[in-house]
């Protein structure tokens, strides 16, 4: 279908999804929904937890550091050992204490960062075993985190914010693994390849070559890669590559599936504190700025590379150089926007052979803090954060009390919210500029200029971010950028995760104010606008002077902006 087609069906798809999803997900972790409790029981009993005892904020935390530390060594070890495990018909050797680290990390955070090439370097048992298994984990841990802060703003008076053992099980068992089985369906009917017998030999009489062609348990991977906006594929190359997104339809199946949890958690939201319009009001944030990302990246993409047009090259087909044509220019945009303004961090194209301004839209949706829709719960506790900075600013702005449903904004509440907005580009600067300053930093780029700096601001963005999509000219797979990389990981998760608890906690124990005239409203436009702006300036006040010496100054120096 056409670039037009494919926009409306994918707005008709999600308006519907936001709808039921939104209710049903609501509904999942209010506890109304049963049919599972059969295998409920039983996780908890292992876990020793009792789903009726609630956590403080604080047990809450140290529950998630504790999963998530546990995670990442269970996965770490996996792949040390992984060339004397089962499962590995194609003998891959262990994988390296540097490079287990990093993926260990990526996996773990919802990065889903691959400093190797996933069919020539990890066996079946891994990327089943330890990898797969975090796609589903991981962004169960988001959505609790999300739900928990919600829950913050919905009690009055409250010690508690749930218990993080049931929210993550009831996510994985009546969410995630229902969707991800019925998509993966559909993948592997439209021809993604799922199979444990290796790879296949084929011998190419007319001219004497013989291939070997790797294979694996794909499909299934594919579909929770998707849906939990993990981004991390079986192949090297991602969703470029047939066996992973072998359709048109698959390639518009992928685009829904990373957008739909996003979306339809702002009606879950809305849902759980009993006011639609509040959630409808974030919903309009993040599509406007999402709308007019994907507007000016595709229009980018549509056009000539300038620096083929400098090459005195007329192109008529727009910037096709590093593209499927299965999928076209405009269609890898809104993949990419896609992809970049959720944690996904999937491809189905080169995003180093973008122009620079449809490069710059992919690295400056990450910058923006990946709100607009954001990751699975990683969005909707960002915009949250967002928004309760909107709220203090607009109510200091024109006088009024700084409430949020019906919850003071007080100093505490602000810095936490102000840590939590800030953390992800003090991490990236720090980090790029570390870099850009050291040798084994400036070894990486495979440019010169401004795209080689864009490329490693490009990467530690997407890692600081837990996008994980990269600028395929970085050279990643380095003691320097594998530790870093991983720390800038690590920090860009937890360090927004924690205060964004925190925030929950001192909300739930807040009692409701009535509304009165001098409330600041929080569900009409004006408030949406503000949101936005809060948004664009914090990204732009932080990232504007690194954004300007790489794909802009590479746009300019080619005599145009557009």
């Amino acid at each position: 279908m056409g670039f037009f087609w494919t926009i409306v069906v994918l707005v008709i798809a999600l308006g519907i999804s936001w709808r039921y999803l939104g209710s049903y997900m609501a509904a999942v972790f209010e506890g109304r929904v049963h049919f599972l409790a059969w295998a409920e029981r039983p996780v908890y009993k292992a876990l020793g937890t009792d789903p009726e005892q609630e956590q403080t904020w604080k047990r809450y935390a140290g529950s998630l550091v504790i999963f998530s530390a546990v995670s990442i060594l269970i996965t770490y070890v996996i792949l040390r050992v992984q060339g004397h495990l089962f499962l590995n018909p194609q003998h891959q050797v262990s994988v390296g204490p540097a490079l287990s680290w990093n993926t260990a990390a990526s996996f773990v955070t919802n990065t889903n960062w691959q400093n190797y090439g996933g069919e020539s370097t990890m066996s079946y048992f891994s990327q089943m075993g330890a990898l797969t298994v975090q796609q589903f984990v991981s962004p169960a841990v988001g959505i609790a985190v999300a739900i928990a802060l919600v829950r913050g703003f919905s009690r009055r008076k409250s010690a508690t914010i749930g218990n993080f053992w049931v929210d993550i099980t009831r996510c994985m068992l009546y969410i995630l693994l229902p969707a991800a089985f019925l998509a993966g369906i559909i993948f592997v009917g439209q021809g993604a390849v799922q199979t444990l017998a290796g790879t296949v030999t084929v011998h190419d009489s007319l001219n004497g070559v013989t291939q070997t062609i790797p294979r694996g348990p794909v499909g299934f991977m594919e579909a929770i890669k998707q849906l939990g906006t993990n981004g991390g594929g079986f192949m090297n190359v991602n969703s470029a590559h047939p066996f992973e997104n072998p359709t048109g339809f698959t390639n518009w199946l992928s685009i829904f599936l990373l957008l739909v949890i996003p979306f339809a958690l702002t009606y879950t939201f809305g849902k759980m504190v009993g006011s639609i319009r509040h959630g409808a009001a974030l919903l309009a944030a993040m599509v406007i700025i999402f709308g007019v990302w994907v507007g000016f990246s595709s229009y980018a993409e549509h056009q000539g590379n300038p620096a083929v047009a400098v090459a005195g090259i007329h192109q008529t087909t727009g910037n096709t150089e590093g593209k499927e044509v299965r999928f076209g220019d405009t269609s890898s945009a809104l993949f990419g926007v896609s992809s970049t303004n959720t944690s996904t961090g999937s491809a189905d194209a080169s995003y180093d052979s973008f122009t620079p301004i449809g490069g710059f839209g992919l690295l400056t949706g990450m910058m923006l803090g990946e709100v607009t829709p954001g990751g699975t719960g990683s969005g909707l506790y960002t915009i949250l954060i967002y928004a309760v900075i909107a709220v203090f600013i607009g109510g200091l702005m024109i006088g009024r009390t700084p409430e949020y449903l019906g919850k003071k904004i007080q100093a505490k509440e602000v810095k936490l919210a102000g840590l939590g907005a800030l953390v992800m580009p003090m991490i990236v600067l720090i980090l790029t500029a570390i870099a850009v300053s050291i040798h084994a930093g400036r070894a990486g780029p495979l440019n010169a200029g401004p795209h080689g700096f864009t490329e490693i601001l490009y990467g530690l963005t997407s890692q600081g971010n837990n996008n994980g999509s990269a600028f395929g000219g970085l050279t990643g797979n380095t003691t320097f950028y594998n530790v870093v990389g991983g720390i800038d990981m690590l920090i860009g998760r937890f360090a927004i995760m924690i205060p964004a608890l925190a925030l929950a906690g001192s909300l739930a124990a807040k009692g409701v104010v009535p509304e009165s005239l001098g409330t600041f409203r929080t569900d009409n436009g004006m408030f949406v606008g503000l949101v936005i702006g809060v948004i664009i300036i914090i990204g732009g006040l932080t990232f504007f002077p690194a954004i300007s010496l790489g794909p802009i100054v590479e746009q300019l120096s080619h005599g145009k902006f557009f």
